[in-house]
């Protein structure tokens, strides 16, 4: 099971995590998020577990705890949703301000 990871103190490390999830059972992975420019963590993460019942418990019982002075929460991981090819989000087409009765003539 994936699990999300929200609120977490940017001094949290990859093997924080690991060993906070570890009680519960099994992790495959604990990856914190950081920012691909500054290098930060990004105050979220995921932590893979193989089994669904220790992933469960873990969610349960670390929901709401405090690390490192903050509040995290802690639910089961939604599939990324896909983002589509990015292009013109605000829409609409270019047009000048002013008079729009003109002709592509400059003169």
């Amino acid at each position: 099971m994936n699990i999300y990871i929200s609120n977490l103190s940017f001094n949290v490390t990859d093997e924080d995590l690991q060993d906070y999830f570890a009680e519960y059972g099994e992790v495959s992975s604990a990856k914190v998020i950081m920012d691909k420019f500054t290098g930060k963590s990004r105050g979220f993460a995921f932590v893979e577990m193989p089994d669904d019942e220790a992933a469960k418990k873990a969610i349960q019982e670390l929901d709401g705890a405090s690390v490192d002075g903050r509040t995290i929460g802690v639910s089961v991981a939604k599939p990324r949703e896909d983002r589509g090819a990015g292009g013109n989000k605000g829409g609409g087409s270019f047009q000048r301000r002013g008079n729009n009765n003109y002709s592509n003539s400059r003169y």
